[in-house]
């Protein structure tokens, strides 16, 4: 019996931690945990991230997004933005993980994916934020729509990268947003 209760509470437990894939985009509280899943796509581990990044057979791109300025800044205040350590060579697509994007935000994510793949909608894209993090999940799911047909998600991002012992670079945003 008391197995049978220790099974009970780590089947809710795993539950607990692990997402259910939506039907549509994830609209909000981004930083959660996610599904093991995203139809269509590849879902990767580290190693295998690893593995098409050293092959250099995939464009990798990051949806993490970034804080804007604060609108209410005294004037004569600096501002500088968080560098962000990435994936060497990614492209950062910033703000485009967000479930409903403006209009502005889908072009600027539509040229930059056209932009990285020479128009192929065939070349591999792995899309990755941080762990936890639902917007690489949004990402991919938008490349997927938009007829991208070799789209792997990496679930454990720039957290997994670096705990695997992967090399790091400062990343600036791809221009145009």
């Amino acid at each position: 019996m008391a197995l049978l209760a220790f099974s009970c509470c780590s089947s809710a437990l795993a539950a607990e931690t692990t997402a259910m894939e939506p039907e549509g985009y994830r609209l909000d509280d981004y930083r959660a945990p996610t599904p093991a899943t995203l139809r269509g796509a590849h879902v990767i581990d580290t190693k295998q991230a690893f593995e098409l990044w050293q092959a250099k057979s995939a464009v990798f791109v990051d949806a993490l997004p970034r804080p804007p300025k604060p609108a209410d800044l005294p004037p004569k205040t600096v501002w500088r933005d968080k560098p962000r350590a990435d994936i060497p060579g990614s492209l950062w697509l910033v703000n485009t993980g967000f479930g409903a994007l403006a209009e502005s935000t889908q072009r600027y994510f539509e040229t930059g994916l056209e932009k990285a793949t020479a128009g192929d909608k065939n070349k591999s894209l792995v899309f990755y934020c941080l762990a936890d993090c639902w917007m690489s999940w949004n990402a991919a799911k938008r490349a997927l729509a938009l007829g991208y047909a070799d789209v792997y998600w990496y679930p454990e991002g720039t957290d997994g990268w670096e705990q695997g012992g992967h090399p790091l670079e400062d990343r600036a945003p791809e221009p145009g947003f």
